[in-house]
């Protein structure tokens, strides 16, 4: 049986759509079966179309392979729990 592997983004690993209609209908298919609500976006790095979970105007800061957090360099360290 041959499985279907969609090609993906390199520098955000998403699943690339050739054109807004195949996303939304991606979208629209997720969100019927699994309820969740997904908006679609044009990559400025790659120029296809990916989908995400942010809404439309909240603010994108994107940190591909990168830490999102500042973390000690000390080896052990673990941050004290407040």
């Amino acid at each position: 049986m041959h499985y279907f592997v969609p090609r993906r983004c390199n520098a955000s690993s998403k699943i690339m759509y050739q054109d807004q209609g195949a996303a939304r209908r991606a979208a629209e298919e997720s969100r019927i079966q699994r309820g969740v609500e997904l908006w679609v976006y044009r990559c400025d790095i790659c120029g296809s179309w990916h989908l995400t979970s942010r809404q439309p105007g909240e603010g994108v800061t994107a940190r591909f392979g990168g830490a999102s957090k500042p973390h000690s360099r000390k080896r052990g360290y673990k941050p004290r729990r407040r």
